[in-house]
């Protein structure tokens, strides 16, 4: 089981990111020692969604094609209705969502970005939770949703809103403590 302060930690973003969804568990998974690593569809910087407005820009530091997963402990993956929308439809996107799944490594996904794990067809079965407006899609999809501010099942770490990221971060560095955990392939 890995120490949060030896870990690697790979966040999967695009422009239009929630930007406190991205620098929050950034922020605070780096202060609690991990590693943490941004990767996007280009090697260029990507900008937030902050306050009904394009925000600050954050750097990446490798394409999703350039990614091992063996190389990371969890994949964290911030909402916003942009980002995840756009990530959803890009076959890499979802493709190394799935392997991290695959892998029984923590996948957090907040907000909107269990979009992304429902692409991966990652829910099924599982309880979850979500931004409400996605609420109707996760169940189609096979969750069993609630209404908490952090669901876990399985090492698939889901929550709500940027209300939520502590809570969000808190179960991230317990997850990524725990280990890979036993679940059937996405």
């Amino acid at each position: 089981m890995p120490s949060i302060h030896s870990a690697r930690i790979l966040i999967l973003a695009t422009d239009g990111y929630e930007r406190s969804e991205l620098r929050v568990p950034l922020e605070k998974l780096t202060a609690h020692g991990a590693a943490v690593e941004i990767a996007s569809l280009k090697k260029a910087p990507i900008r937030s969604w902050s306050d009904k407005d394009w925000g600050d820009s954050v750097d990446v530091d490798r394409t999703i094609d350039a990614v091992d997963i063996e190389d990371f402990d969890a994949l964290v993956i911030p909402g916003g209705q942009i980002n995840p929308d756009l990530l959803r439809a890009e076959p890499s996107a979802v493709e190394l969502v799935r392997r991290f799944v695959s892998s029984g490594k923590p996948v957090a996904a907040i907000c909107h970005g269990p979009w992304l794990l429902i692409e991966a067809g990652a829910v099924k079965g599982l309880k979850a939770t979500s931004y409400h407006s996605i609420k109707t899609d996760m169940m189609n999809a096979g969750a069993a949703w609630r209404d908490e501010a952090v669901v876990t099942d399985q090492g698939i770490i889901t929550s709500r809103s940027p209300n939520d990221l502590d809570a969000f971060v808190k179960k991230i560095v317990e997850e990524v403590e725990e280990g890979r955990h036993g679940r059937r392939a996405a």
